[in-house]
């Protein structure tokens, strides 16, 4: 036999093993051999069933995810041609352990029986352990475990104690399983739940009693009569008890024909081991009365007592109780109970022992009686004891002594519940009152509870203690040295004992020498310490080595501990070696393996399972090296060099004294595989089938077949396809071949180390052919309830046949009454992923859906159907019949019925009912919701006689259905409520006159007024009683006495009844009286425009005279009489068309000679509501959703919201009407990427208010974007190319077109192409070698996207073409001539273009203005009527307000300069500037509009509230001004007056206009609405995008940026000056600062809407001097000449919007750049630093003096210098400003005009400085009266000072935004 040829051996086989259901298992079985054998496996004698968990490896076979029926016998077959073997193991497959323990949650009583049951499932022969809260349980007198395996588990007599968490372990090799139950024992004692009344029968008319119980366990129930149990005749009484489900008891007493003697008192006594409780009630059987023998009585002293007077018989009158003679109940401890029954509380022996005479009334003055005696017993009482801590072997006496009772008394001992047995050592001596137990010798077995129990006639105490014995701890098994093996299993012995139970630890010590220290042992899985005390080490490791210390404690005497040493021998092991690995044939291979253990080792080789000599066979070659430092062996095998004959497995064996350890290792020797032998089987016009053969595979597995097909012309690196084929496979099918053409086909082999030769190449020919596959991942998405969206892919490539032209979607309704045909839509082709909507479906209705693609040669097979229900949608109809029906005053019932089936759309979730109630007022109450699923709701707590409006809706998961009609409904009548006030004054001497106010709760209609008159002097015991009409609310009494008092009260009467009385008050009838009112003060609320009447009816000798006041400030008013104000003779005050002025409080005052009287009338005028902060919550590509915060209510409840809508640059709006409980609202169905208009209005009772700003917000999307990462064509030859449109991004909107233009180069005529796909498009018929040029443009909803490109055509042999390169045909001077030309015109083309933008811009800014001007104009024509409150200060001019939805600044234009006058920063523009150019002499004055009565230097902030037509501003510092609370409409128009001859009529930038030249005048205004287009671009993008809009202040954000456009301030400072608020307490003032231009995350917020103004102005310096006036100068851009240049420093203190000047700009280049300034915070300016003035003074500079600076008298100014220090010296007061007077001179190109505050003279300069001095630095507001468009501020200080060195100008500008 050849010796390299051998019959099949087995080197590695398994037994027999254990694995859990699920995992994984490997059976091994490797076999040698030469050829290679070939493995079968058998399972319990049959071949393995086709299955792909189980899989075969040359190491074994290897079973997944097991399962039980994989157990059983498997057998592997190894066989060649020399021969076989088998090998046969046993696998058992086990289910993991699973623990159930119930009942799973127990909640009984005490002293009940609690059973637990353990059921384990899963593997056999396991091992149960109970613990409770993690403690084991042990059995005792309350629990034992039962059962097979421990199962169940007994607690019998439960208490409190044994409540908790307990668990069941199950325990099996290793595996562990446990569930919990918690235990809730909870105290039981009976309880009555349900009992029987008093009752009167008549004999022979039959009764029933019922009394139910509950208590742990049930209890039993008892009957007794008259303290007697209760005869059971069964002819007439008959007794009956059951148990319901619940645990409650329920017993019956039924007498079928009841005589006198059943009469009586009926008890039902419910007891159990916990307690009892006890229920009576007497029943009364007609007939004539009498007493039955009633028993003497034996009462427990310190307990309660019934004595029952046992009477039969009825009708009786009383029954009376007496001891010794006294009436009882005599003391608070007894009680008589109208059933006759004496209750005594507490009894004691020495006041309740004793005969008691229970008499009965049977009729007058007869009476029955009878008695009985009551012994009062004393039970024992025990005095505390305790065992004290003992031990073994010692004493024990204690003695339980009773110190009180009643004799005789027995005492007993009992030792855990049981009778203490004689044989236990314990003797017991008892004596009359005291009984001692006494242990002559304590052991462990006299461990536990003790109780000792007295009991005489009385009742039976106890009283239990613990005694505990403790034992020190022992060794019962001491630990001693041991030898562990490396790697296997070993127990350190250590058992020990005591009381309580010993806690052992362990300690090792590593080393072998002696112990240096202990460490615990950290207990692992690997290491555990078992339940003797033993250490188990499942694993031994060399690290396990050393000393171990078993040390033993419980707390008693001393530890104990004994150490011993655990010896690790390790056996020879192989610890390093290759399990596989692969060699070349013909090189040298070298096989190492490394071994250690126990020394000596001994290391040989074997080649399968024979051992290898090299002295044999020289081509092998064997080395050893021994390691002595590192205990290892190094082994190696040369093989020089490998053969085919070495693919087998070869192994190292390594072997000492105390093992032997193997490795085995699998040589390949492995080269390239052959190439397979292709054939062709079967040609289709659309495929083919191949087949093939492998020979020789080199000994390495075949990892894969390719196939690459071409075009015939085609060189094979054009190959069109690679496809990897499986290695089990030996045949393919090629698909996706392009019909009607020639292929070549070839193929390859590929193992590790290479790939084949080529197969023989075969050529096919292929036809069209329709597609074979159906889209696929065809997905359904519901979109709507009326519409769902189908997406799905391309069928896969190689089942397209050609280019997919289109889809045919099939859709049908799967539902009742549906036809199933299919309705059938087709669309184009647009990609690899398709989108279509289908539309106009029923609403939550299931639908099926089926796509399927077509070409040319046809239609393709369809998808699977897919069913998808559409979205549920809201009810579209109300709950039907509903009706409303009033119970009583404060409950009403609504029913209905269910909404028809098809109208509900969706799951019925429930429904809701929503009313709210309807005051006499008009006002609304708060709208209530109910959510119930039934068909009715009772609606309790209403107010009474009150209308309330119901509405009742259904709602789905979707959101409320439509309501129901509102129905209204009346609660009914009740009694009234007290009358609300009530007064009483004499009117003479025999006659007083009385007032009242109404109820507050009138509860129904009063129909009259009762008034109550008493004397209480007069010997009168009733009051005398007057009716008055219900209409009047006073009433004169007379005939009454002069000189007596009299108390009088008043009540109101409904139908339902006389209400709760007034409050009394005492009168008496006079000659002559003071002056008394009778009306009442209060509150008043009106609607504005309406007549209100205020009475002040009065009395008095002689007649009082009336006077009218109206609180202001904190002085009183008197009120002016005129046509809108009158006082009647009465007295009361007629206001007409009331305004929001006339709120506040009116004092009326009385007044004759004898006194005086007055009466405060708070009145509210309510007003429309104020306008919503409307924001932009979230977008979408189809909708937005916004957010609101209603602004004040007017006063009134806000009645529902109305939203209104356009797309911008649309003139109409829609309208959506909204309830007042939203808050939030959703646009649907919008067009994607589309700005859209938005605008918000409230509306009360009083009628609708101002709308909200106009807010713009855009919908998600964008144009159509071409990623320049995707190629633009896929293909292109001769004379097609193919586009791909996948590179288009949709911007998030729908393509909806593509528009395609392409011309050969050099051509003018384009050629177009439309399409709406997005997929690949042709371009067919082009030219042979021919460059092209290609624009592409894609549209959707947001606009259009473009992309151009050039291509060339591929010539006719397929090769490409070089670029263009013309040879100067005839015309190419011309084209020459051209191409220089056009960029030359072009660039002339865009200066005149920027020139002409340049002019429209400018020509723009000045329109702007000159609207302004003419509304101005208008406006103050409009507004020429007074108001009727007089002002105080000189004349006034018009004031006007005007409501502005979307803010517009206007900004001057930067070519000139204007000089700003007194106590305004704005810079009006007059009628020559509007016309031509800025007139940089024309000067103007003007101040702020503010209430007349702001008077002091320093005062209230003035809110300009309610400014709308009869409206006049309060202000707001009075407290008493309750309606200050709705002062939010702030006016910011600012009345300026010019002093040049030329008056001007302007709006600024902060929409202020000019007043008359007498001053101002406060007059009523109308409001309008201003709003200038901003539809351009340069408008929109000086707002914020509400895309992701944020809160109020985002308008703030808006100005901000759109300042930041207009003056170049990208790296301004943003500064918040002053806030007013509109709250109801007091004013506000905000700062803030946002570094960064950018942002507005810095910025601090008012919580409430109000006014807000900003500064915007460039970075501050570094440092500035503050020891200088405040000035503020505005500098002409100009270019200064060069050798006004002084470098870099000059430059970086210019403006920034001088900084864009190109002359600028090119110095700048040759200097280092700016260094940063980083801005400084700007102070926050509080309250107190404010100062006001009401009369800022106007003066005009003289045009002719140049530096003359202007002051302002306003004392709210003085603070804007304060930063600055005194003002500088001259008249005045100017410093810091270039050629100032104090400022020195210098140099200068910039013309500067400087405004220095405060002050016009010395004098007003020295005032305003005193005031600056008491603010803080910052600058302080001035309340409305600063202008902000020009503003000082500690920002702009330190600049001023550098540009007058500099040369450069400071600017500043501010603000105002509403």
């Amino acid at each position: 036999m050849d010796p390299t040829e051998s019959t099949p051996s087995v080197l590695d086989s398994f037994q027999s093993g254990e694995v859990q259901v699920g995992h994984n298992v490997e059976l091994p079985c490797i076999a040698s051999g030469y050829p290679n054998p070939t493995i079968r496996w058998l399972k319990d004698g049959r071949p393995l069933p086709a299955d792909s968990r189980w899989t075969r490896r040359l190491t074994g076979l290897t079973v997944s995810d097991l399962r039980l029926g994989d157990s059983g016998n498997y057998i592997c077959e190894v066989t060649n041609s020399f021969g076989s073997k088998e090998v046969t193991g046993h696998l058992n497959v086990i289910e993991p352990l699973r623990v159930t323990l119930s009942p799973k949650n127990l909640k009984t009583g005490i002293s009940s029986t609690v059973i637990l049951s353990c059921s384990v499932q899963g593997s056999p022969h396991f091992t149960l352990s109970w613990y409770r809260n993690t403690e084991p349980v042990l059995p005792d007198q309350h629990f034992s475990i039962q059962g097979a395996h421990n199962e169940t588990l007994f607690i019998s007599a439960a208490q409190k104690r044994h409540s908790g968490a307990y668990q069941c372990f199950a325990t099996r090799k290793g595996q562990t399983a446990q569930d919990f139950s918690i235990i809730l024992l909870e105290d039981g004692t009976p309880r009555i739940v349900s009992s029987f009344s008093e009752r009167v029968v008549v004999p022979g008319e039959p009764f029933s009693l019922m009394c139910a119980a509950k208590g742990a366990p049930p209890p039993t129930i008892t009957w007794t009569l008259d303290d007697e149990a209760v005869a059971r005749d069964p002819s007439r009484v008959r007794a009956s008890q059951y148990t319901l489900s619940d645990g409650s008891t329920v017993s019956h007493v039924n007498v079928s024909s009841p005589e006198i003697r059943d009469g009586g008192v009926y008890r039902c006594a419910a007891r159990n081991s916990a307690g009892s409780a006890e229920y009576q009630a007497r029943i009364n059987v007609r007939g004539s009365p009498r007493i039955r023998d009633m028993r003497n009585i034996t009462a427990v002293a310190g307990r309660n007592t019934f004595i029952n007077c046992r009477v039969i018989g009825y009708p009786y009158y009383s029954i009376k109780w007496y001891k010794e003679g006294l009436l009882l109940p005599d003391n608070h401890r007894q009680v008589v109970y109208e059933n006759g029954t004496l209750k005594l509380s507490d009894v004691q022996k020495v006041l309740d022992e004793g005969a008691y005479l229970c008499s009965v009334l049977i009729q007058p003055q007869i009476f029955i009686s009878q008695t009985v005696y009551v012994q009062v017993k004393v039970p024992p009482l025990i005095q505390p004891f305790d065992f004290p801590p003992t031990s073994i072997g010692k004493l024990m006496y204690i003695a339980c002594v009773v110190s009180s009772g009643d004799m005789p008394i027995h005492i007993t001992w009992r030792k855990d519940g049981q009778e203490v047995a004689p044989s236990s050592g314990v003797n017991i001596e008892t004596k009359e009152y005291m009984s001692s137990l006494q242990i002559g010798k304590v052991s462990l077995k006299h461990n536990g509870n003790y109780t000792c129990i007295a009991s005489n006639d009385a009742a039976t105490v106890s009283s239990e203690r613990q005694l505990t014995v403790t034992v020190p701890p022992q060794f019962v098994v001491q630990p001693n040295n041991q030898d562990g093996i490396y790697g296997k299993a070993g127990v350190l012995n250590c058992s020990v004992d005591g009381y309580p139970p010993p806690k052992v630890m362990w300690k090792h010590a590593k080393g072998t020498g002696n112990p240096q220290q202990y460490h615990p042992v950290p207990l692992t899985g690997r290491i555990q310490i078992m339940g003797n005390g033993s250490l188990l080490i499942r694993h031994v490791l060399e690290e396990d080595r050393g000393y171990y210390l078993c040390q033993a404690s419980n707390g008693v005497g001393s530890d104990i501990s004994k150490s011993m040493v655990l010896t690790v021998k390790i056996p020879a092991m192989i610890t390093s070696h290759p399990n596989t690995t692969m060699a070349i044939k013909g090189q040298i291979k070298e096989l190492n393996c490394t071994a250690r253990g126990e020394w000596p080792i001994i290391i040989r080789w074997e080649r399968g399972d024979t051992v290898i000599d090299p002295d044999r066979n020289p081509r092998y070659a064997i080395t050893t090296s021994p390691n002595e430092k590192s205990d290892e062996v190094l082994s190696t095998l040369k093989l020089k060099p490998a053969e085919r004959g070495d693919s087998v497995f070869f192994s190292c064996h390594a072997i000492n004294s105390y093992g032997e350890g193997r490795g085995l290792i699998q040589l390949t020797v492995q080269e390239p595989p052959d190439p397979p032998e292709l054939e062709v089987r079967e040609v289709k016009d659309r495929s083919m089938n191949l087949r093939w053969t492998q020979r020789f595979d080199g000994n390495s597995i075949i990892t894969s077949y390719d196939i690459e097909y071409k075009n015939k012309t085609d060189p094979w690196e054009l190959k069109h396809a690679t496809r990897k084929i499986s290695p089990t496979n030996n045949q393919a099918n090629i698909v996706d071949l392009h019909p009607a053409q020639v292929y070549s086909i070839r193929m390859f082999s590929y193992n590790k180390i290479g790939h084949s030769q080529a197969s023989k190449e075969l050529t096919i020919s292929t036809e069209e052919a329709q597609p074979d596959g159906p889209p696929m991942e065809v997905f359904l998405q519901p979109m709507t309830s009326q519409s769902i969206r189908v997406t799905w892919k391309a069928p896969r490539k190689e089942l397209q046949n050609g280019v997919i032209r289109g889809y045919q979607i099939g859709y049908r309704e799967n539902g009742p009454g549906s036809n199933g045909q299919y309705s059938i839509v087709e669309m184009k082709a647009t990609g690899d992923s398709e989108v279509y909507t289908l539309d106009n479906l029923k609403k939550f209705a299931q639908y099926g859906v089926v796509v399927q693609a077509f070409n040319r040669a046809g239609t393709g097979p369809s998808s699977s159907e897919i069913n998808a229900t559409t979205l549920e949608d809201v009810p579209s109809q109300p709950p039907q019949t509903v009706r409303a029906i009033s119970v009583t005053s404060d409950e009403a019932v609504i029913t209905w019925a269910e909404p028809p089936r098809l109208t509900l759309h969706g799951v019925l979730k429930g429904y809701r009912v929503v009313f709210w109630s309807l005051f006499p007022d008009g006002e609304w109450g708060e709208m209530q919701n109910i959510t119930t699923t039934r068909e009715q709701v009772e609606l309790r707590g209403l107010e009474k006689f009150t209308n309330y409006s119901v509405q009742v809706l259904a709602y789905t998961q979707a959101g409320d259905g439509v309501r129901s009609n509102v129905l209204y409904i009346q609660t009914r009548e009740d009694h009234p409520g007290p009358p609300a006030g009530i007064k009483a004054v004499p009117s003479s001497t025999s006659s007083v006159v009385v007032s009242w106010l109404p109820p507050h709760k009138p509860n129904g209609i009063i129909r009259k007024y009762t008034i109550y008159c008493s004397s209480p002097g007069s010997g009168q015991p009733a009051p005398s009683e007057y009716e008055a009409n219900p209409e009047l609310l006073f009433y004169r009494v007379t005939h009454l006495n002069r000189g007596q008092q009299y108390l009088i009260w008043a009540a109101a009467v409904t139908t339902a009844g006389r209400g709760n009385i007034s409050d009394k008050v005492t009168v008496e009838p006079a000659g002559k009286a003071p002056a008394k009112i009778l009306s009442f003060g209060g509150t008043v609320t009106t609607p504005w425009m309406k007549e209100v009447r205020l009475p002040c009816s009065s009395v008095g000798e002689p007649t009082p005279t009336i006077k009218w006041t109206k609180d202001s400030e904190d002085t009183a008013i008197p009120v002016t009489l005129d046509g809108q104000r009158l006082i009647m003779v009465n007295g009361t005050l007629v206001l007409r068309s009331v305004k929001a002025e006339d709120s506040g409080y009116y004092t009326c005052t009385a007044t004759n000679t004898l006194g005086f009287d007055t009466i405060i009338v708070n009145l509210l005028v309510q007003v429309p509501p104020d306008q919503p902060r409307l924001t932009v919550s979230t977008t979408s590509p189809t909708s937005i959703t916004l957010a609101w915060i209603p602004g004040d209510n007017g006063g009134s409840s806000i009645r529902g919201f109305v939203l209104q809508y356009s797309v911008d640059n649309m003139e109409g709006w829609r309208d959506v009407f909204i309830s007042s409980s939203e808050r939030s609202f959703k646009l649907d169905n919008l067009r994607c990427g589309t700005w859209y208009k938005v605008k918000l209005a409230a509306k009360n009772s009083v009628g609708a208010g101002r709308i909200s700003e106009i807010i713009e917000a855009k919908t998600h999307g964008r144009e159509p974007q071409f990623n320049n990462e995707q190629p633009v064509f896929t293909h292109v030859n001769s004379t097609h190319a193919r586009l791909n449109l996948q590179g288009w991004a949709s911007g998030g909107c729908p393509i909806t077109a593509v528009l395609l233009e392409f011309r050969p180069k050099g051509n003018w005529a384009w050629q177009n192409v439309r399409t709406n796909a997005t997929a690949d498009v042709f371009l067919a018929e082009l030219r042979e070698a021919t460059w092209y040029e290609l624009k592409m443009k894609a549209c959707n909803s947001a606009g259009c996207g473009n992309q151009s490109s050039q291509f060339a055509t591929l010539d006719y042999d397929g090769s490409t073409i070089p670029p263009i390169k013309s040879a100067r045909p005839e015309g190419d001077d011309v084209k020459k001539l051209f191409s220089i030309g056009c960029p030359v015109i072009l660039v002339t083309l865009v200066l005149a273009l920027l020139f002409i933008i340049r002019k429209k811009r400018k020509e723009k800014r000045l329109k702007r203005l000159r609207d302004a001007k003419s509304l101005a104009e208008m406006l103050i024509s409009k507004n020429n009527r007074s108001f009727d409150t007089p002002v105080k200060g000189p004349p006034q001019g018009p004031r006007l307000h005007i409501d502005i939805p979307r803010v517009q600044l206007l900004i001057e234009d930067k070519e000139g300069i204007k000089q700003i006058g007194e106590d305004k920063a704005t810079i009006p523009v007059t009628d020559t500037e509007f016309s031509q150019n800025v007139n940089p002499q024309s000067f103007c004055t003007g101040v702020s509009v503010h209430h007349p009565a702001l008077i002091q230097n320093t005062g209230p902030l003035i809110d300009m509230s309610d400014i709308r037509p009869g409206t006049n501003p309060v202000s707001r510092k009075s407290v008493k001004s309750a309606h200050s609370t709705r002062n939010r409409y702030s006016s910011q128009w600012t009345l300026t007056k010019c002093q040049s001859s030329t008056p001007a009529r302007t709006l600024t930038s902060d929409w202020r206009t000019v007043g008359s030249q007498h001053g101002i005048t406060v007059t009523e205004s109308d409001s309008y609405s201003a709003s200038l287009s901003q539809d351009t671009d340069k408008g929109r993008n000086s707002m914020v995008s509400t895309e992701s809009a944020s809160s109020t202040y985002e308008e703030l954000a808006r100005a901000y940026e759109h300042a930041k456009l207009e003056e170049h301030l990208q790296h301004a400072k943003f500064e918040i000056t002053e806030c007013f608020i509109s709250d109801s307490s007091s004013d506000q003032m905000t700062t803030g600062t946002n570094d960064n231009g950018d942002s507005m995350t810095s910025m601090s917020t008012p919580s409430e809407t109000g006014l807000c103004r900003f500064t915007a102005s460039p970075p501050k310096p570094q440092e500035y001097d503050r020891g200088r006036p405040t000035n503020v100068a505005v500098p002409i851009p100009h270019r200064a000449n060069k050798s006004e240049w002084t470098g870099k420093s000059d430059y970086c203190n210019l403006p920034l919007y001088m900084k864009t000047d190109p002359f600028f700009r090119k110095q700048s280049e040759l200097h280092d750049p700016c260094p940063v300034v980083p801005p400084r915070e700007a102070p926050i300016r509080s309250l107190a630093q404010r100062a006001y003035h009401t009369q800022g003074r106007h003066m005009t500079l003289d045009s002719s003096k140049q530096q003359q600076a202007l002051t302002v008298g306003h004392a709210g100014l003085a603070g804007l210098s304060a930063s600055g220090g005194a003002s500088g010296s001259g008249g005045g007061g100017v410093g810091g400003a270039t050629g100032g007077p104090s400022g020195g001179s210098s140099t200068t190109s910039l013309s500067q005009r400087t405004l220095t505050m405060p002050g016009s003279s010395s004098s007003s300069a020295q005032s305003a400085a005193a005031a600056a001095t008491a603010s803080a630095s910052g600058g302080a507001t001035g309340g409305d009266s600063r202008d902000p468009l020009l503003e000082s501020s500690s920002s702009g200080l330190g600049r001023l000072e550098r540009q007058k060195q500099a040369a450069g100008g400071a600017y500043s500008k501010s603000y105002t935004l509403v």
